[in-house]
């Protein structure tokens, strides 16, 4: 390797280190659940309470799931070994994506190997240089780098602020767009907060604009049945395209999806190119997807603990006196402002026994940093009750709280 290469890349190492911003990975040596066993370094912390997961609805280790994906692997192999339209799609994937549409009240579903990839393949396939996308400013990742592919015209709007996206909509109509989508995530994943999908959709048919929604961070426990933001909103019939994933709420493993009018997903079969070119979906983790979606639909209970979890523990915190972003979605934001800080806070919560990560610049923005809380259905009571007992002695320590 060029050592002057390596030079620069251990330079731009160093500056992520001074500057606080470094990553580190701790080791899960358990299922995914509310309380995890975890390996860092070599110091093994077990029965710690895990506040930032997905795994809303408790699906990781559920039985159900795991028995479904068991059945799979013994039935059908442990993966396909090609893409779809070669020899790689089974009944079980069909049987999936039909199952999906119809819960999220859509002709049709195609799946990817994850949501990234179904919102880097979404937008290329449908819009061209003569059309336009309108973009949240707050929008995930995977959606802007699905944007950059694509040839379409490329605006953006301040988050949620719809004079913007009003006056986003003007200017691609005067440049004479063909077609305008605009693109948003349900729930913007780094505070919790929903898209004002009712002001947006009724611009979009002012405008006769398309609307695209992201809601990985809904499907499966917002709106009636978990059918996610548009359903929450009752705005079903004005989002023409959703995306979504199977590696949070329903089940936590991998795998994402876009859902929307028949002749959308017939074109995207043809075109979509990480559909086009990643291996499919191993029939287990598709088997476990369809449990999941059964057990979303037909019960309200695993939602009930959520929210209840959710009240409970935003309360605590409000007690506490920490600074939280307002709202009522899972995701509750304690802000800190300071990467080093939030590292500090992670570090120390851990050693109390609860998992926990500072989320800092390049994900927010600087000055922005955070602890991400998020709650699920596998967290109980005392579960909760001892996390608070910990931020209370850690935030003192650390004078975020008096």
């Amino acid at each position: 390797m060029n050592h002057v290469f390596l030079k620069h890349i251990n330079a731009s190492l160093t500056d992520i280190r001074s500057d606080g911003l470094f990553k580190t990975e701790r080791q899960i040596v358990s299922p995914q659940a509310g309380r995890i066993d975890v390996q860092f370094g070599d110091e093994r912390h077990d029965h710690v309470v895990n506040l930032c997961a997905n795994n809303y609805l408790g699906l990781a280790d559920d039985p159900r799931l795991i028995a479904a994906a068991k059945e799979a692997l013994d039935t059908r192999g442990f993966g396909m070994a090609s893409v779809r339209f070669i020899c790689g799609t089974e009944d079980l994937h069909h049987m999936l994506e039909t199952r999906l549409a119809r819960f999220l009240k859509k002709d049709d579903a195609i799946l990817f190997a994850a949501c990234f990839d179904a919102n880097g393949g979404v937008f290329e396939p449908l819009l061209g240089v003569e059309d336009a996308i309108i973009s949240d400013a707050l929008n995930h990742a995977s959606i802007i780098d699905g944007i950059r592919l694509c040839k379409a015209t490329r605006y953006r709007y301040a988050n949620s602020d719809m004079s913007a996206l009003e006056a986003r909509l003007i200017e691609a109509k005067d440049a004479g767009a063909r077609f305008i989508m605009i693109a948003t995530d349900g729930v913007f994943s780094m505070d919790g907060h929903l898209a004002k999908l009712p002001e947006i959709t009724s611009l979009a048919k002012k405008y006769d604009a398309l609307v695209m929604v992201d809601d990985c961070h809904a499907t499966g426990f917002m709106g009636p049945q978990g059918r996610g933001t548009p359903a929450h909103f009752g705005v079903v019939d004005g989002v023409d395209i959703v995306t979504g994933t199977l590696g949070k709420a329903l089940g936590g493993a991998i795998g994402g999806y876009i859902a929307g009018p028949q002749a959308v997903i017939d074109l995207l079969r043809q075109r979509a190119r990480p559909y086009l070119f990643s291996n499919s979906l191993p029939p287990m983790v598709v088997a476990a997807g369809l449990k999941a979606v059964d057990i979303v639909e037909e019960s309200d209970d695993l939602r009930a603990k959520l929210f209840e979890n959710t009240a409970f523990w935003r309360a605590g915190l409000e007690t506490l006196g920490f600074d939280l972003v307002p709202g009522e979605h899972p995701i509750v934001p304690i802000m800190l402002g300071e990467a080093r800080l939030a590292q500090a806070m992670a570090a120390q919560l851990f050693e109390q026994g609860v998992f926990v990560t500072g989320f800092f610049f390049p994900v927010v923005a600087k000055g922005a940093a955070r602890i991400r809380t998020q709650m699920s259905a596998a967290l109980s009571r005392e579960d909760l009750e001892f996390a608070l007992g910990a931020f209370a002695r850690v935030g003192k320590a650390i004078g975020v709280i008096k």
